[in-house]
């Protein structure tokens, strides 16, 4: 996820507001869950739904309208943050603390916290409004300690990713499977969209050696799975084999990006503000270590980068030749307020996305890797950009000067190899 720390402000976290939202789309669930197998183990509760509903209903809407059903009688903790919202703007803490039936025990929160505000570690604490314990999972520890566990009997994870490998909510879900398991506690995951969709996978594939924290598991960087069919492919492909059941969303179509679900953006963390700059996330976010700004302390994080040895002109010229696919490069200068070359002014390019369905942000970052490292070699290291690529040959060859489209047919023969793995865990056409 978001390596690198700034002051950039989000939005708090939200109270309870009501959207103009049909009160239909969230009652159109009449008739009882029951709990269905699917091939990978997981019970995925399925229920019906009117065909008029159009707008994407979440886990959390779903769950609602079942009228908490798989929760009942349970002592729950609830893994979120300010992401977790239902149709009304209701967030999952006060949707799970009112339900009939159903006894939260603890809150647990991500990196950013509970608000998504936050670009440090973070101390556990208590929640203001529901009184309960907030412990932290992105401080002393990264996954929930026995004592954290204690008197639980399931876990419900509730939390907007970005779609990308190292985007750390995702690890921090993995992780809490892994202690679920290890407890015998059931786990819960009320789906939500990939925001950048669920049909472009891309990418290098993490070398197996290479798991942390920023990669649980080898994935392309880009690998086009809801967080719930990415936590079946997790239980699985990892032999977590916790007690796994998703709760999926209804109306949600593979083709889907987030701006076409009907739901309202937040922003998941500090800096992933836009969803222009979703889809260039992953392919920018790579670049940073290898030494320039990615937007960080400006008003456009993920749609710039610069430096204050970079050109703008001469570099957009150079990727403009390039034509690379869905995007145009227009020279910018900015100065970051904070963060990576914090009051010092940076040539600078920006991204114009013409067609987010053509972008293939990784393609798009190594296109800009291959440039910075011809004109600015001894400022752009790109042996520094392998904790977030993951992939030693993309790097080698990087270092090697080989054409950027020669990198990305590298890659090919593995996302052959992953394309059936991931179709295992398909819950949405």
């Amino acid at each position: 996820m978001i390596i690198c720390s700034d002051e950039c402000k989000a939005p708090q976290r939200l109270k309870m507001r009501f959207f103009l939202v049909p009160l239909l789309c969230c009652f159109a669930v009449a008739e009882q869950a029951s709990s269905a197998p699917i091939g990978n183990g997981a019970k995925v509760q399925r229920t019906r739904h009117s065909h008029n509903a159009s707008r994407v209903l979440v886990g959390l809407d779903v769950l609602e309208a079942e009228r908490f059903a798989p929760l009942r009688g349970k002592h729950i903790g609830i893994i979120t943050n300010h992401t977790g919202l239902d149709a009304q703007g209701r967030t999952t803490i006060d949707a799970l603390t009112h339900a009939p039936g159903v006894q939260v025990i603890a809150l647990f929160t991500p990196e950013h916290g509970l608000g998504g505000t936050k670009d440090e570690n973070i101390s556990s604490t208590k929640d203001p409004v529901s009184g309960l314990p907030v412990y932290s999972l992105y401080g002393e520890t990264r996954r929930p300690t026995d004592e954290m566990l204690a008197g639980i009997d399931a876990l419900v994870f509730d939390v907007q990713d970005a779609g990308v490998r190292f985007y750390t909510y995702t690890t921090t879900m993995a992780y809490c499977m892994e202690e679920a398991a290890r407890h015998k506690i059931a786990f819960f995951v009320l789906d939500r969209p990939d925001p950048v969709g669920g049909e472009i996978v891309e990418g290098p594939m993490l070398d197996e050696d290479k798991t942390s924290f920023t990669a649980y598991f080898p994935l392309p960087v880009r690998y086009g799975l809801t967080v719930g069919e990415l936590a079946q492919l997790f239980n699985e492909e990892n032999h977590i084999q916790c007690d796994l059941h998703v709760i999926p969303m209804k109306n949600w179509r593979r083709n889907y990006f987030y701006e076409e679900t009907g739901l309202r953006w937040l922003p998941p963390s500090p800096n992933l503000r836009t969803l222009k700059g979703s889809v260039l996330y992953p392919g920018l976010e790579i670049l940073q270590n290898g030494g320039v700004s990615v937007g960080r302390g400006t008003e456009a994080p993920f749609e710039e980068l610069g430096a204050p040895w970079m050109h703008g002109e001469d570099v957009a010229a150079r990727l403009n030749d390039r034509h690379i696919a869905g995007v145009r490069f227009v020279a910018a200068d900015f100065i970051p307020v904070a963060g990576l070359d914090a009051a010092e002014r940076c040539g600078g390019v920006a991204i114009r996305v013409l067609d987010k369905h053509a972008v293939r942000s990784m393609t798009m970052g190594i296109e800009i890797a291959s440039i910075l490292r011809q004109l600015y070699p001894d400022h752009f290291d790109v042996q520094k950009m392998l904790l977030l690529v993951g992939n030693d040959q993309t790097i080698r060859q990087l270092q090697d000067g080989a054409p950027a489209s020669e990198i990305v047919k590298g890659w090919d023969a593995d996302l052959k190899a992953f394309d059936p793995v991931r179709r295992k865990y398909l819950l949405y056409k």
